[in-house]
């Protein structure tokens, strides 16, 4: 990502998001608010990423943004002024000094998006609802590892990945009917690097990307990298509006299109298969490459039984296989991305796309470039993982499934006049707050010990703003706790007050 510059007014409000996404958890640490800042805006200045001579928002409109009193910003930037690193004049605002340079750099890019760089924080008591993932793998994992046996006469490259799981990948597909061969498969480390050889292979500067709005972020910071431009298209209740998108490609022929169509992140919605065959045909025919992100594909909670919840379901036969579900490769030409770090463990960096065996070829060559081939032991663990993944899925999920429904409890009970969006799988709830900016609200909450995910920073069309991702992975007194914080955060949160402030 650039350093942040800004010419116009409508480019100063983008700015002023852009450097509150970027600041992360600055206001987690221990002091006055106003030095916790100047520290982070310091760090910013120090690495580049406020070049000499950019321009910083102004008090009134960056402490709305933060939701402080605007005392803090002026008093972060008067000890930056003090310091040299920012210059304050009336009239033409505040600017980071031109003594604050550094020696020419590459260009910088790097993400601002606050699911990364709450990864990248120390641990400091601070609840992540954040970033959603298991918080421990499953003990057929560690088992896993512990009977390996490291091939011989073996160098440990594969590029493609381990021919044992591309093959049992491959049987996957094939028993949901979508005849797969090894070939077809390539390993990759997590399903983001998946995402990330896809749009190096794809995209060039300046190329068209849809993608739906909101979407997955990890995604979005991919695209941006690559200089591509963004042709957003609206999610609702039943997944990407199809018509649209089948518009978007025939006005725009994108080099490509990005869905996750089984519940999609963030909202958690499925497309359903008739809507799906349309826009895979649509796709094909146009000459549209279609990524289907399969990464929480597996995780719906229809597949446990409801005894395991405390309920009857006569169906539901203990150790049975999970119901089988329909891919979008089913109906045509489409790169699926899946990934064993949503459904098994985030330390597990397993992932892989399924494609046409030259598309995959190609793929092959270009990872070769980066890592000559993702961590074998993982692979092979991988492999007997999979030989038993029915029973693994089944107990993750039935967690999930628990987890989903505490937070829905919690919320109705502490935060009744948010709307969590209805969800039948996957690993969030896509909030709807009754008014405010769920930015602004983010960093209130930070200051209350819980990190959530802002829907803007989901949204290439500018919109979710009044939204928030959490996720329910965590144990149930940790929710309750998160919760509880929220709604303490919520009570502080006063959004027409930020609104006059800014206004004035």
């Amino acid at each position: 990502m650039e350093p942040i510059r800004s010419t116009t007014t409508e480019a100063a409000e983008a700015t002023t998001d852009a450097l509150v996404a970027r600041l992360g958890r600055w206001s987690a640490g221990r002091g006055p608010l106003y030095l916790l800042l100047a520290a982070r805006l310091r760090r910013l200045i120090d690495e580049g990423l406020l070049p000499p001579g950019a321009p910083l928002p102004p008090d009134r409109r960056f402490a709305a943004a933060l939701s402080v009193g605007r005392a803090t910003v002026v008093a972060a930037y008067e000890t930056l002024r003090q310091e040299g690193l920012v210059v304050r004049r009336q009239g033409s605002g505040t600017r980071v000094a031109p003594a604050a340079a550094l020696l020419p750099g590459p260009r910088v890019r790097e993400t601002s998006n606050p699911l990364f760089l709450n990864l990248l924080e120390p641990s400091d008591g601070v609840i992540l609802l954040s970033c959603a993932a298991p918080l421990a793998p499953p003990p057929e994992l560690t088992e896993a590892y512990h009977s390996l046996v490291l091939p011989q006469n073996d160098l440990g490259y594969h590029p493609a990945g381990l021919p044992a799981l591309r093959a049992a990948l491959a049987e996957r597909y094939a028993l949901r009917g979508v005849p797969t061969e090894p070939g077809q498969i390539l390993v990759t480390t997590g399903g983001q690097q998946a995402l990330s050889l896809l749009t190096r292979l794809l995209l060039a500067p300046g190329d068209g990307v849809l993608v739906e709005a909101p979407t997955y972020p990890g995604a979005l910071d991919l695209f941006r990298e690559a200089a591509a431009v963004p042709h957003p298209v609206a999610v609702g209740p039943d997944g990407v509006d199809v018509a649209e998108a089948v518009r978007v490609m025939e006005r725009h022929r994108p080099a490509l299109a990005y869905v996750v169509s089984r519940f999609h992140n963030p909202t958690g919605a499925v497309l359903p298969p008739l809507a799906g065959r349309r826009l895979v045909e649509a796709a094909n025919a146009l000459g549209v490459p279609l990524i289907d992100d399969e990464a929480r594909a597996d995780l719906g909670f229809e597949d446990v039984g409801f005894e395991d919840l405390g309920f009857e379901d006569p169906g539901f036969e203990p150790g049975a296989a999970q119901k089988p579900w329909t891919t979008l490769c089913a109906y045509g030409d489409v790169l699926s991305a899946g990934s064993l770090s949503k459904p098994v463990w985030g330390g597990l960096r397993i992932g892989w796309i399924r494609g046409p065996a030259p598309t995959v070829a190609r793929l092959a060559r270009l990872k070769a470039v980066h890592d000559l081939g993702s961590d074998l032991p993982g692979q092979l663990a991988a492999v007997r993982l999979l030989g038993g993944y029915e029973t693994v899925l089944r107990n993750r999920v039935r967690s999930m499934r628990a987890g989903h429904t505490h937070l829905v409890a919690e919320l109705a009970r502490r935060l009744p006049s948010w709307t969590p969006a209805p969800t039948a799988g996957g690993q969030t709830l896509w909030v709807r707050l009754p008014h405010g900016d769920g930015l602004a609200f983010a960093q209130v909450a930070l200051r209350h010990g819980v990190a959530v995910l802002p829907g803007s920073t989901t949204d290439a069309l500018g919109g979710s703003v009044r939204c928030l991702r959490l996720h329910f992975l965590l144990p149930p007194e940790v929710l309750t706790e998160a919760v509880g914080r929220l709604a303490a955060a919520w009570r502080e949160y006063a959004p027409e007050a930020t609104a006059a402030s800014l206004a004035a």
